[in-house]
């Protein structure tokens, strides 16, 4: 299976951030234009917490917050969980359902090098199932070399 780096390496690793004391409405604007579905928040070079679709609709929308005048720092979910580089996609999954989170920060001796989502994770999965199909296939009508 693959490994977290690899998702990295095809996806690249842009990272988008905003300091705590974005607005959500500035936050949410940058994933939309950029259509991502969470935004790191970074303070210092140090990760703060991460904002989602999930605590812009939770702790703000439902709250009844502006979000034009509400600070990221106020609403994001800061009990972030991550994975190393040398994870395998298997365990990235299994930590985002267990958690019940769509994205991870991906760390490395403290240095943050990417974000993996969930959708990340199920292309590599869907990919690699692929793969196995064809050449099982192949195999099974004799054309697999020998």
């Amino acid at each position: 299976m693959d490994l977290v780096k690899r998702l990295l390496d095809e996806k690249g690793t842009t990272i988008y951030s905003v300091s705590p004391t974005t607005t959500v409405w500035d936050a949410a604007s940058t994933m939309a234009e950029d259509h991502i579905g969470a935004i790191l928040v970074i303070a210092d070079k140090r990760v703060m917490g991460i904002f989602s679709e999930r605590d812009l609709l939770v702790r703000v929308i439902l709250a009844g917050r502006d979000p034009k005048t509400t600070p990221v720092g106020d609403v994001m979910s800061r009990d972030l969980v991550y994975v190393t580089p040398q994870a395998s996609v298997g365990e990235a999954m299994a930590v985002m359902t267990e958690r019940r989170c769509r994205h991870l920060p991906v760390l490395e001796n403290g240095e943050l090098l990417g974000l993996v989502s969930i959708g990340d994770c199920t292309r590599a999965v869907s990919r690699d199932q692929d793969f196995t199909i064809h050449h099982l296939t192949e195999y099974i009508h004799g054309k697999y070399p020998g």
